[in-house]
């Protein structure tokens, strides 16, 4: 007997696997979901995988093999967890916190990822910060049986350029096959509204969409406000608009909800903003669409336009989309530096691995391995799941990916623009405006916002603390801060990410 002990996610192609494995499809989604895994699992075993498209993690029990199995997808969209006690039990789970509250979790911190998270923002890897804690990274699955853990990947990006067709037949073949996915991304009875920025992604999975109306952050200070391109894209498509205007005063009060539902510090200043616009979301929907994917997949970062500038060099020092403090900086401010905890350490093996593929497949196949996963992927599954919003991710998928793996690099990037062929597609449906508008990142006015004192109070209370001066030397760090306030903007960054560590650290070492 096969039992479903753990599961999150959304199967795609359920109607399909219904088909083939003989399940009654007017099933609950809960029942038919769960159903799907124990056939998959029955039929397929340890590949079962390769037949479902979505986004999950899951843990099932074997009852006569007296096994459990517990899979994460390819990309990594949803958590999974697990530690062993001392006594040998396995502890596993969707969240950290159902771990903590199981007999034999012992709570310390891992400060090495401390060293780690300072240059890139988030928590890389397989390691967390609490110490015995680990991920179960993408593309991999997980056996324990008789006391033993087994980890094997059954999936690794591959990239394999095909220079046979034109950019046109690129942009048909990513169009067609979005066209083909999206009416899976949900069942005719559900509802959905879609997030929208002023990028392409989201403006493309709109016009595919049929969401009725878009969900769109902005600011006073107009420079930032993306909702306003936003705006127009909702007019011309003919959909509602439903804006939230965020303030400095509520984006630094909800720190500590978004760093104790993260679980694990994020520096990512727009996860603060994305949760508040989950919560507005929530108020009049359960379901979002949102766009996440097509950057990493298609060249969407301005920096991949440097990729063959960089060559061979990459594996010196590319770790991922983010690396904001160096090693000299961070042996000034840690009371604990150690020389041999290096996040180029952390796609070592990556990079062996990609001998051969030119530099910009390079960069992408570690962002979508590291960054993905540790980042983007956590902020959209934490923080939605943290307000009662269920998001889906339509560009997330492994025959988006496909294209992705064999296109060639110059419809990707060229001396101009990004995400060339995937503009292209977009274009079919938008107006090029729109399509090919420059990228403009997810911005937050916290650069300003933190340099004013009528904000940033907590800020300082936290660099002064004893909880600082238990892992910073107070002085180096108050010295970044004082620079920043003092007109150096390019500091918000490192002020930013040790604000967030020590706020999720008070949360979770401190108050509890």
């Amino acid at each position: 007997m096969i039992i479903v002990k753990e599961y999150r996610g959304h199967i795609r192609n359920w109607e399909a696997l219904c088909r083939e494995l003989g399940i009654d499809a007017s099933l609950t989604r809960e029942a038919r979901e769960e159903a799907i895994l124990v056939k998959a699992y029955e039929t397929w075993g340890y590949d079962m995988a390769d037949h479902m498209y979505g986004m999950f993690a899951f843990a099932l029990w074997d009852d006569e093999a007296q096994k459990l199995f517990c899979l994460r997808d390819q990309f990594g969209t949803k958590p999974f967890y697990y530690y062993q006690t001392a006594d040998g039990k396995l502890l596993y789970g969707t969240t950290i916190r159902k771990i903590m509250e199981q007999p034999g979790f012992v709570k310390e911190l891992n400060e090495e990822m401390l060293q780690i998270y300072l240059s890139l923002t988030y928590v890389a890897g397989e390691d967390t910060f609490f110490k015995g804690v680990k991920k179960l990274l993408p593309g991999r699955y997980l056996i324990w049986q008789d006391g033993k853990i087994t980890v094997k990947r059954y999936w690794k990006p591959e990239f394999h350029p095909d220079d046979s067709k034109t950019l046109e037949e690129w942009a048909d073949e990513i169009h067609t096959t979005i066209r083909k996915i999206m009416p899976e991304v949900k069942t005719e009875d559900e509802v959905a509204e879609s997030f929208l920025s002023g990028g392409v992604d989201s403006s493309y999975v709109l016009a595919m969409s049929d969401a009725q109306t878009v969900d769109s952050c902005g600011y006073e200070e107009e420079r930032f406000d993306e909702s306003i391109l936003a705006e127009k894209t909702a007019e011309l498509l003919g959909r509602k608009m439903s804006r939230r205007i965020v303030t400095p005063e509520e984006y630094f009060d909800i720190v500590p909800f978004v760093m104790y539902n993260m679980e694990q510090p994020l520096g990512d200043a727009s996860a603060i903003v994305f949760t508040l616009g989950c919560k507005a979301a929530a108020e009049h929907t359960k379901l979002c669409y949102s766009g996440e994917g097509a950057d990493e997949f298609f060249g969407g970062y301005n920096m991949y336009r440097n990729a063959e500038r960089y060559g061979e060099n990459l594996k010196n020092f590319y770790v991922g989309n983010t690396n904001i403090m160096k090693e000299d900086e961070k042996k000034k401010i840690l009371k604990h530096y150690d020389e041999n905890v290096l996040p180029i350490h952390l796609v070592k093996d990556l990079y062996e691995e990609m001998e051969g593929l030119d530099p910009l497949s390079k960069m992408s196949n570690i962002d979508i391995q590291i960054w993905l996963e540790g980042d983007i992927y956590l902020n959209v599954d934490k923080m939605s799941t943290a307000v009662g919003l269920e998001i889906r991710m339509p560009l997330t998928d492994r025959r988006i990916f496909d294209i992705a793996s064999r296109l060639p690099s110059k419809y990707k990037v060229n001396e101009e623009q990004n995400k060339v062929a995937f503009r292209t597609a977009a274009s079919k449906v938008l107006p090029d405006e729109i399509a090919f508008r420059k990228k403009l990142g997810f911005i937050v006015p916290i650069r300003i916002w933190m340099a004013d004192d009528r904000y940033n109070q907590d800020v300082r209370a936290k660099f002064n603390s004893k909880m600082a001066e238990q892992f910073f030397n107070v002085d180096e760090i108050n010295a970044i801060f004082d620079d920043y306030v003092g007109g150096n903007s390019d500091n918000w960054r490192k002020v930013w990410t040790i604000y967030t560590f020590l706020v999720w650290y008070e949360e979770y070492f401190v108050k509890r």
